[in-house]
């Protein structure tokens, strides 16, 4: 442990202390965890021992926008009201409400340094999930400001559902008065690109709201846009929001130290050496499935089950001379990047995205050529078919389908997106696997338009050398996480690779010897070549730690058996341990999978538990609500 002290005097501490010492603590346990903490002096606080401690112990989980809204709640009763400030709202002013909803955890980032901007401006502002937001606030708001992501195809993240419900219902109320903005985050390969943030910014228009400063639709390489986006929104709404008076109800606390900023970032990530590469499909599977062993060691990098290694890829070689070959370009010319000058091969290689056609890259290379038929492509009402020509597509089959005489280098990469990062879920835990992190790949190959395609990243990782090493981060996800009670009983979903996470939740459970029990739906192809973990499943099974195994091999059988059918299968068992507070999640395809999962879950609720449809649906909302029903879906 080391203690980072600063003394501050009595006329600066918070409400009810006198002298004091503000104390940064680090301390690193199993999981070398930080955190920072305020600890007071005993010496001269009023507080006995007892209370001193509880307010440590609090004060040490809190975020530092958690610690700033205690802040204020402590000034209000000190101050005679006995009543907390709507989360920072303040009773004499102006105030900014910012809502995020978020799947993955990128909103919910960017939303908190949109707070800590808004806050160091001096805006009385508060940070609230859609998931935590009660719904019938919405019309006392003056000025909002919402950070929202698509998830799925279209649809809003969980945290969002209820108030995306709300706004398009009869309920909803007349917003005249209001000032708003949106930011987006989608992903511009995606047909409904930014559809929730669209929804958001067309219905608060309907309702009556004032855009005050216009929605930004952001790709995945998304950092730019955003903070230009806040420093734009904050700045538009400095007319309508006042500053936070001059010696205010409280004398504010010393700032709170931010958290140690993570040394390994997707823009510097580490290099982490391959240490075991296995393929977990048998012999005769139509697929191949990669599981990995890294090596975190040194790196000081740490994570929780739940969340997702960030790896950043590599173009296959052949495609990226292929590509340079049609343009006739030498592969050693220069070009420049936002990364500086580069050659045209390693631009293509290492930065560039070539393999995925997008509609802003479709748009700018049509700029650039006279080809009615792709302009015909690109006219307003058919994007369903766009999608579907460049679906199965990539650059190559761009560049031969409407050439452009005298393309450059220099020109191609101008209209490129970056390359961005694949996420894997982590599966293992730190407490069994200390300093490694474990990832579940399915390696993409197929065969379409006439040529042979290759997934990026899966066939990056499967093509490396034995003693490669790759640039990788943890992606922190808040949304899917283990509940804090040991003896809580877990429900898992996850065919195919969606297992990974789930290997990560039962070692970390058997790890802690947390005591709830865990019940397990994996599904795949067959059950002699696809059985995914099947040793550690049947380990965990054999050892009580998993206490309840389903599998469903879709193509064992003449009629196809999935996941949602197993559950269905056992439904009154199922509804039991939901009735008796398990948690349920949910990992894999997005598409078909999870819809189907989340219907049959409604159908089990509303069977087992005498409701109808509508009232079942009800009750998954509040588990989404409760975070009892989590899902990490691609």
């Amino acid at each position: 442990m080391s203690l980072e002290l600063s003394l501050f005097d009595g006329g600066g501490g918070p409400v009810g202390m006198s002298a004091g010492w503000f104390v940064r603590v680090i301390e690193s346990g199993n999981r070398k965890e930080y955190r920072e903490r305020l600890i007071l002096d005993t010496l001269t606080s009023p507080l006995t021992p007892e209370q001193i401690q509880k307010v440590e112990e609090l004060t040490g989980a809190l975020r530092p926008d958690q610690i700033m809204w205690l802040s204020g709640y402590l000034a209000g009763l000190a101050g005679g009201g006995g009543v907390a400030p709507d989360a920072g709202h303040a009773p004499d002013g102006p105030s900014l409400t910012i809502l995020y909803g978020s799947q993955t955890g990128n909103g919910e980032k960017l939303a908190e340094q949109l707070h800590a901007k808004a806050l160091e401006r001096g805006y009385r502002a508060t940070l609230k999930s859609m998931a935590e937001y009660k719904k019938n606030e919405l019309k006392k708001e003056e000025n909002l400001l919402l950070i929202l992501s698509t998830h799925g195809e279209g649809d809003p993240p969980d945290a969002a559902l209820e108030l995306h419900e709300f706004i398009h219902s009869k309920r909803a109320p007349q917003l005249k008065g209001v000032n708003y903005s949106v930011l987006a985050l989608g992903d511009t390969s995606y047909e409904f690109f930014c559809k929730t943030g669209k929804d958001f910014d067309e219905q608060l228009k309907k309702l009556g709201a004032t855009p005050l400063y216009e929605r930004k639709d952001c790709d995945v390489d998304y950092e730019e846009d955003a903070a230009n986006w806040m420093d734009g929104a904050l700045e538009a709404f400095a007319a309508v929001l006042e500053m936070a008076p001059a010696g205010a109800a409280s004398t504010p606390m010393p700032p709170a130290a931010p958290p140690p900023k993570p040394k390994w970032t997707k823009s510097h990530p580490f290099m982490a050496p391959v240490l075991e590469r296995i393929n977990l499909n048998g012999r005769g599977s139509e697929k191949q499935t990669l599981h990995m062993e890294l090596s975190l060691e040194g790196s000081g990098l740490t994570y929780q089950p739940g969340d997702s290694l960030g790896i950043l890829p590599n173009n296959r070689p052949d495609l990226v001379f292929a590509l340079i070959e049609l343009l006739g370009e030498d592969p050693e010319t220069s070009v420049q990047t936002p990364d500086g000058e580069q050659t045209l091969r390693e631009a293509l290689t290492r930065h560039y995205e070539i393999t995925v056609l997008t509609r802003p890259v479709i748009q700018r290379y049509a700029a650039l050529c006279e080809a009615r038929e792709l302009q015909a492509l690109l006219a307003e009402g058919r994007n369903k078919d766009l999608m579907a020509w460049s679906d199965g597509r990539d650059l190559i089959d761009l560049l031969k389908a409407y050439p452009v005489s005298g393309l450059t280098g220099q020109a191609l990469v101008d209209i490129l997106r970056k390359l961005p990062p694949r996420l894997y879920s982590i599966a293992s835990s730190l407490e069994a696997h200390p300093e490694e992190a474990h990832i579940t790949v399915s390696v993409v190959r197929y065969t379409q338009h006439g040529r042979d395609r290759f997934g990026v990243c899966s066939n990056y990782l499967g093509d490396l050398d034995e003693d490669a090493e790759i640039p990788v981060y943890i992606h922190e996800n808040r949304n899917f996480k283990l509940p804090s009670d040991p003896q809580a009983p877990l429900i898992m979903i996850g065919p195919g690779t969606g297992v990974a996470p789930f290997r990560a939740f039962i070692e970390e459970r058997e790890a802690h010897g947390a005591g709830g029990p865990n019940w397990l739906f994996f599904g795949d192809q067959h059950f002699t070549t696809d059985f995914l973990y099947q040793t550690d499943l049947q380990r965990f099974h054999k050892d009580g730690v998993l206490t309840r195994l389903d599998v469903a091999f879709s193509r064992d059988q003449e009629h196809k058996v999935y996941v949602q059918h197993r559950m269905k299968e056992r439904a009154q068992e199922l509804f039991r341990w939901i009735d008796e507070g398990a948690f349920v999640y949910v990992c894999g395809d997005a598409n078909r999978m999870a819809p189907d999962v989340h219907a049959a879950l409604i159908e089990i609720i509303a069977e087992q538990g005498g409701k109808s449809p509508e009232d079942a649906g009800e009750v998954v909302k509040q588990m989404i609500k409760d975070k009892r029903y989590q899902r990490d879906t691609y």
